[in-house]
């Protein structure tokens, strides 16, 4: 893998892509993939990108506010796969990667927006690099500011330098947008379901980092992110909840996997000394949002327990 850059964040500049070469016959080779839950209010910004594309694959873990009905209604075209629980974002990724059959698949959250003609350029940005196994746009937030969406391996050293002005390899880029080239994932091509929800998409890049094999951010190529957006309904704590605790499960299964389990026991107590120290300070500063989320943690760092 050439190490190209040791950039981190990205600068502005790198804002906006010229959609004027865009080809659009390119979407016909590659498969949305988009994982729902509770997330029936963000179809309506997913159906203009999701109606030009050819091959659309919604995978529904078992929500209660009709994602998938409405899902098939706005979007005939798509394969939904409605799952009768909810099994996480890994795992529902993969039962739709299993019914693949283009070129790429581009994995996209109910919470990510990219234009048609964004995409286009993206697999066109693919086919420059024949090592790629995954090509990412840069994320970007609601300001239009960018995100810390790419960086090297966790596990390795820490990033450093200036924003990326041209595409570069790196060893990270967020799960929320991604494209598959198919033929280049070499058996890393399915997230390992030990992580329900959060660090899947480390894992998965370490994988392909190890192996040598490029992981790609394109950054003229943007896409926004409404971060923490996906998950609608009235249950807005009890999803905060969730959120703190499946974070904590997996960092710690992450650091057992990757650095060792010594590592992830000290990780555990560190962390856990340090959320029931911040409890207090919390109910002070009230913030039910917070406070869910501090409690999730909390009992999923004491509901942790190594895997087999």
């Amino acid at each position: 893998m050439t190490h190209a850059s040791e950039s981190f964040t990205s600068s502005s500049s790198t804002l906006g892509t010229s959609a004027s070469n865009a080809d659009l016959s390119q979407l016909a080779r590659v498969t949305v993939i988009v994982v729902t839950f509770e997330s029936a209010h963000c179809l309506p910004t997913l159906v203009p990108l999701l109606a030009v594309c050819p091959h659309v694959i919604i995978v529904d873990n078992g929500s209660g506010d009709g994602s998938a009905p409405i899902a098939q209604s706005v979007l005939p075209h798509a394969q939904v796969i409605t799952l009768e629980r909810n099994l996480g974002f890994g795992a529902a990724n993969n039962r739709a990667l299993d019914r693949v059959a283009t070129p790429f698949a581009f994995l996209l959250n109910p919470d990510c927006e990219i234009g048609a003609e964004d995409l286009a350029i993206l697999v066109q940005e693919a086919k420059r690099f024949p090592d790629a196994a995954v090509v990412a746009p840069q994320l970007v937030n609601t300001r239009g500011e960018p995100d810390l969406s790419y960086r090297w391996p966790s596990t390795r050293w820490s990033s450093r330098g200036p924003g990326a002005s041209a595409p570069l390899c790196v060893g990270f880029v967020c799960g929320a947008a991604m494209l598959f080239v198919m033929d280049n994932m070499l058996g890393a091509d399915r997230f390992d379901e030990r992580f329900f929800l959060y660090y899947e998409d480390d894992d998965l890049c370490l994988r392909i980092f190890e192996q040598q094999r490029a992981i790609i951010l394109v950054p003229r190529v943007t896409a926004l992110h409404r971060s923490r957006g996906s998950v609608g309904g009235r249950q807005r704590l009890r999803a905060e909840y969730l959120r703190g605790y499946h974070h904590a499960q997996s960092k710690l299964s992450f650091a057992e996997k990757h650095i060792g389990m010594a590592s992830a026991r000290r990780l555990r107590a560190r962390t856990l000394t340090l959320a029931l120290a911040g409890w207090p300070l919390r109910l002070v500063a009230f913030s039910p949002r917070m406070l869910a989320r501090l409690s999730g943690r909390i009992a999923g760092l004491t509901r942790w327990r190594p895997h087999d």
